[in-house]
């Protein structure tokens, strides 16, 4: 087991690099089990949901040569298979995006339902079975497994999405990039991985219009082929950097950003405070005096995005006053309260809501990591808080993050990646 140690209470100086975006990577490497030729994919997160990705496609007869750290050669055109090894896919979320390549490819399907991250919501895929049931798709899910399947093709059909969901989206688009005629997503999901996915399928030869919008238009086409496309920056990491100066405060330049993406972030930061300075691809926070109270509500982009909920809350637990979070996207994901508790915070939750009273600092304790996001809240927690601070379940960090503990040490952090041997008898009980 490894776990995080993090000597808290030292500002942060420096430069940082941020890496892909884990959302657009997770979408786009199974799209290209759609692609009839080799991708070359630049800019990949070396992350552990990625590696589980890329080693299912190599489970499916994919060819994946690396070109070096972030550069990735994936060839498709000799898989066969319209299904996966359920174990690996019940590891994380996105393997539900396999759903609609295999389907518009080879118009069945068999897949686990998605696994990853459990912060308190479900994760319900009603809204893909509907678009690909308009779409002419049996669907049928028993046993924690999705069955599609079509007499042939897709059919493009109208479909309106009773909310706005990215990973329906993400997985109808995908469908229906090699389905015969005309498909269009109303109420459309509008995050930057969305557009991210259109491109780089249109770049291997889709015709996908209105990605970004709340209508998006897909004309079936008969074929993709090879080429190169290069993933977007991290909006989420970049915003976890910035969360994190803002916590400790210091000056970062944090470079590879579409600043456009982080205005929902700034914004916030500069309400409570925090200066942040836009430059071409990059952006540079600092702050010098007291974090000030605000109120944030998540919503679908471009409001302020759920992932960004537990990392702003972390530092609203050290602002002046009282601020108020309102989940807007997913039911009860506030579970890691519990662990910022033990540190000093002060929150109060009732059903989507959290009411948080600013302290005067946070003590260092020994905590735990339930889910990803609220993973990088306990490492902005412990960097900010006075005394040490312990992490366990770092593998949920170590999903969404490339190379965290190196990257925050480069800007002076006391954090160090620690191994422990596991405990048998813990290890026993969990088992049995």
């Amino acid at each position: 087991m490894t776990k995080y140690i993090i000597n808290g209470g030292k500002p942060l100086n420096g430069e940082i690099v941020v890496s892909g975006a884990k959302n657009a990577a997770v979408a786009i490497i199974p799209a290209a089990l759609m692609v009839d030729g080799v991708c070359r994919i630049e800019n990949i997160p070396q992350i552990s949901d990625v590696t589980m990705l890329l080693n299912i496609l190599k489970q499916m007869g994919a060819e994946i040569r690396t070109v070096n750290r972030h550069t990735m050669d994936i060839d498709c055109t000799g898989v066969t298979m319209s299904e996966a090894t359920f174990d690996m896919m019940r590891r994380i979320r996105a393997s539900y995006y396999l759903l609609g390549a295999l389907l518009g490819r080879f118009g069945t399907a068999k897949v686990a339902m998605p696994g990853g991250c459990n912060f308190g919501g479900v994760r319900p895929i009603d809204q893909h079975v509907k678009g690909f049931t308009a779409m002419g798709a049996s669907m049928d899910v028993r046993n924690g497994i999705v069955f599609a399947e079509t007499a042939g093709r897709l059919e493009g059909a109208s479909i309106y999405l009773d909310v706005v969901s990215v990973g329906a989206t993400i997985n109808i688009m995908l469908g229906a990039t090699l389905s015969i005629g005309r498909t269009v997503i109303e109420n459309a999901a509008r995050e930057p991985h969305i557009v991210d996915l259109a491109n780089f399928l249109n770049s291997m030869g889709a015709d996908i219009r209105g990605a970004g919008t709340n209508v998006i238009k897909i004309n079936g086409v008969n074929k993709l082929t090879g080429g190169f496309y290069s993933i977007i920056p991290d909006q989420i990491e970049a915003g976890t950097y910035m969360a994190a100066v803002a916590g400790t405060g210091g000056e970062v330049t944090i470079k590879n950003v579409i600043p456009k993406h982080m205005e929902c972030i700034s914004g916030k930061l500069r309400e409570m405070g925090v200066e942040v300075e836009d430059l071409e691809d990059a952006v540079i926070v600092r702050r010098n005096g007291p974090l000030l109270k605000t109120n944030v509500k998540t919503m679908p982009y471009p409001g302020f995005p759920t992932d960004m909920q537990p990392q702003i809350s972390t530092l609203l637990c050290c602002a002046e006053g009282t601020s108020i979070v309102t989940e807007g996207v997913w039911d009860n994901r506030f579970k890691y309260v519990d662990e910022l508790a033990k540190m000093g915070c002060q929150i109060q939750v009732s059903g989507r809501t959290a009411v948080i009273e600013g302290v005067d600092s946070l003590t260092g304790a020994p905590v735990k990591a339930g889910d990803l996001r609220a993973g990088a809240a306990l490492v902005i927690a412990g960097l900010t808080a006075s005394g040490t601070t312990e992490i366990e379940g770092v593998s949920y960090i170590e999903r969404g993050y490339e190379n965290i503990v190196e990257k925050l040490r480069a800007l002076g952090a006391d954090i160090s990646a620690v191994v422990v041997p596991d405990d048998p008898e813990i290890a026993e009980l969990e088992a049995g």
